[in-house]
């Protein structure tokens, strides 16, 4: 090996720099201003302690629960959903009331308990309304009592239409459906009257294949869930721009649903 090369300093790599050399580098960042404390909006279970104070402060001396139902009992609150509750009570002093509080509409239904738990048997609307109940306030175990007649209810099923209610729930879309093809030439009373005819076919429809009152926001999917070229036949109803087509496609619908549903007799 040549001397003269062994003699050459050996080259080496920079030393990387030490941290107090970065943060030298550094430049102080300024704080941000502070902001005044903006107060969080109420979260459900506030609204549901101002909900609960606003009905014990109202109706304390004959409460015996407050159930939450609707979207709120089923977590499935949008931003729009308004809050539902029923207060059983022991008088027969029945109502109705709508308030406010914070971003929720809330709507509470005095009912008498025991008028309630009767009416499980033959109103349609109550099983399923009352099975997904939450209890947020009882005495005596009333809510929750009631909550598991409701399910049980609702377990055995809704009672079987008869042959005169079928011909009934056939003539009253038959009834929409046939005024609003006589005013097809007027499209804003058509629609309308293709709005009630509407109302009245999905009404039937649970009614006659046994199914339980479904949530307006889950009818039109829970409907198609059960009968795939119903659920399509509603959706080109709904969406199609005009008039005629739709008077068409509702008479396509009303025919599907009521099939097997005789005509009300003639007497004439």
């Amino acid at each position: 090996m040549d001397q003269n090369q062994s003699a050459l300093p050996t080259e080496t790599s920079p030393a990387p720099p030490s941290r107090e050399e970065l943060q030298a580098e550094l430049l102080d960042i300024p704080e941000p201003p502070e902001l005044p404390k903006r107060p969080d909006p109420p979260g459900l279970e506030q609204i549901f302690a101002s909900v609960l104070r606003h009905i014990r402060g109202k109706r304390g001396g004959d409460l015996m629960a407050i159930i939450l139902v609707g979207s709120g009992a089923r977590r499935a609150l949008t931003r729009h959903s308004d809050l539902d509750f029923i207060a059983l009570i022991k008088g027969q002093d029945e109502g109705e009331e709508t308030i406010r509080v914070a971003d929720r509409q809330v709507e509470i239904r005095y009912r008498e308990y025991k008028s309630v738990e009767q009416d499980l048997a033959h109103v349609p609307r109550l099983p399923p309304l009352l099975r997904k109940g939450r209890v947020l306030f009882e005495h005596e175990a009333v809510g929750t009592k009631l909550l598991d007649k409701a399910n049980q209810r609702f377990r055995s099923g809704p009672p079987a239409a008869n042959l005169n209610e079928k011909i009934r729930l056939k003539a009253d879309c038959f009834h929409w459906l046939g005024k609003a093809e006589d005013l097809g030439h007027q499209p804003a009373v058509a629609t309308y009257l293709l709005g009630r005819f509407l109302e009245d076919l999905l009404e039937a429809v649970l009614r006659l294949r046994g199914f339980w009152p479904a949530a307006p926001a889950d009818l039109l999917r829970f409907i198609a869930s059960r009968d795939p070229a119903m659920g399509e036949l509603l959706d080109r109803f709904l969406t199609e721009p005009t008039v005629p087509k739709r008077l068409a496609l509702g008479r396509e619908l009303a025919n599907r649903a009521f099939h097997d549903i005789p005509n009300p007799p003639r007497v004439d």
